[in-house]
């Protein structure tokens, strides 16, 4: 098997055959260009280059047009003559072929559903997804590690919601052990959740996660090729780059280091790169270079595919080593600033202006500089881009559900699992509070209830209480006289008693 990657004809008659080399793949790439100028053809040829050697590849379809990749080009399609031609002009033999594909969806419509759980994602990518600011990341990152020392899984919202409230909840004690923990802060973020879930980021976080081994296989010998439909996800962009700077990531995490391999284990395309710098804080570009330069230890490479190289951060650029630069226009002094600054990444050619090149390409040409087998920048050069195997533009609706039933994926990811996490864990431990406290506090209720009866109560010790019955009804045990006595002493102390008793006495007086 060859290891190398056709990509087209070079030279003033575009008869120099143009190659992207397997093992200097991982050294990761560039694919740029103005709208209509060609971009998606070469990372459509890239794809089927990489599979064909047994290279799985990820990429996104933002417009919906690499989904042909999935069905043979045919003599009868429209472009077919142009395409014939074209390989002429380049030395190749055109044969038309269909290409191991899968499709994914984070809203489960057009692919199999792909998620993550919250607690993979973390709270850097989070902020970043949120537009959280710093003190509101500050809060989030308590959040994380309270989840961590009390363990509560966080898989979806609902459980970082569910978290957020007990942070609010318990602010004070937070803010001593971790720093200010405000309530507004709590309030702030759970706001921006709000904002993620009505953008579909409920169906970004849960499970089943995405399983990497699941993108990086091979099907008779071919790489997968795993297409992720973007066209709804690109109403999202803040949303849509993050979730391909986690996949990313991920992938730095949990593959081993390979060294230099003779080729990738993974290659992975970025559309609209842009987004993903647009607006970022610098910890997150930082983040972006140091698994550029650090991935490809993994053997994953990185192709960027944007419409202006200064889209990208130079500190990212430089590790770009393989370029395809499709035309740029310059309308604007802005705009030739930028076409100067991008000719001048390349090593020159002494048979043309860089920069005159980049803005004179046709579509389907390109202005290439490829590593050679010394990893050195090739000298840039005009090439003729080699046409599509596969269908170039996208299959029907119809074409794409009959393969997404027959994928190894089918019904692995289709139902969404929701096992004790984070909300259920809370929820428990609170209806376990307020239970224990209702308990206490009729415990509470029923101890001051027998101190009332008990103060109330009459105690009975048999012995009787002086000047009163034992009980009523019955005769006293101290005699019928003294009973009589007692009467008699009750009437004398009433009013009636009174006066007897003046009658008697004024009686005796007068008498004597």
């Amino acid at each position: 098997m060859d290891d190398r990657i056709f990509i087209g004809g070079g030279g003033a008659d575009h008869a120099e055959p143009q190659y992207l080399l397997l093992d200097k793949a991982n050294r990761h790439g560039l694919i740029a260009g103005a709208t209509g100028t060609g971009k998606t053809v070469t990372l459509q040829i890239l794809a089927e280059g990489l599979s064909a050697q047994g290279v799985p590849v990820f990429l996104s379809d933002v417009k919906g047009d690499l989904s042909g990749l999935a069905k043979a080009g045919s003599a009868d399609f429209r472009l077919h003559e142009a395409f014939t031609k074209r390989a002429t002009t380049i030395g190749l033999d055109l044969q038309y072929d269909r290409f191991p594909v899968t499709f994914w969806d984070l809203f489960g419509q057009q692919g199999h559903p792909i998620r993550a759980t919250v607690a993979e994602m973390g709270p850097l990518l989070l902020s970043r997804l949120m537009d959280l600011t710093d003190v509101q990341e500050g809060v989030l990152n308590v959040a994380f590690r309270v989840a961590d020392e009390k363990g509560l899984p966080l898989l979806d919202l609902e459980d970082l919601q569910a978290l957020l409230i007990w942070c609010g909840q318990n602010a004070k004690e937070l803010s001593l052990q971790y720093g200010n923990v405000a309530t507004s802060s709590v309030g702030a973020i759970q706001r921006q959740l709000l904002v993620l879930e009505n953008q579909g980021g409920n169906a970004l976080f849960g499970e089943p996660a995405l399983n990497l081994a699941d993108i990086i296989r091979t099907e008779d010998g071919r790489g997968a090729v795993n297409i992720l439909a973007a066209d709804r996800l690109m109403g999202a962009p803040r949303l849509y780059a993050t979730f391909l700077l986690w996949l990313l990531s991920e992938l730095f995490e949990e593959l081993p280091e390979v060294g230099n391999p003779d080729k990738p284990k993974l290659v992975f395309f970025f559309d609209e790169a842009h987004l993903l710098f647009d607006d970022a804080p610098k910890a997150l570009v930082d983040k972006v270079e140091r698994v550029a330069r650090l991935i490809r230890s993994k053997g994953v490479g990185v192709f960027f595919i944007t419409q202006n190289p200064t889209d990208v951060p130079e500190d990212v650029l430089g590790q770009l080593g393989n370029r395809v630069q499709h035309a740029l226009r310059a309308f604007t002094a802005k705009d030739n600033r930028a076409l100067k600054q991008a000719a001048e990444t390349y090593r020159s050619n002494p048979e043309f202006d860089t920069a005159t090149a980049i803005q004179e390409v046709g579509t389907g040409e390109a202005v290439t500089s490829l590593l050679d087998a010394k990893g050195i920048p090739g000298v840039v050069d005009q090439t003729l881009i080699r046409p599509p195997s596969s269908q170039l533009g996208p299959i029907d609706a119809g074409e794409r559900q009959a393969i997404m039933r027959t994928s190894p994926m089918a019904g692995k990811y289709d139902e969404r699992l929701n096992r004790e996490s984070a909300a259920e864990i809370l929820a428990e431990r609170a209806q376990k509070a307020a239970d224990d406290a209702a308990a206490a506090e009729a415990a509470e209720e029923n101890a001051e209830m027998e101190e009332r009866e008990f103060k109330r109560a009459r105690r009975y010790d048999g012995r009787g209480v002086p000047g009163r019955s034992t009980s009523r009804g019955s005769p006293s045990k101290t005699g019928f006289g003294e009973a009589i006595s007692g009467v008699v002493m009750k009437e004398l102390k009433g009013t009636t008693g009174r006066r007897i008793v003046r009658g008697v006495l004024g009686g005796l007086f007068k008498g004597r």
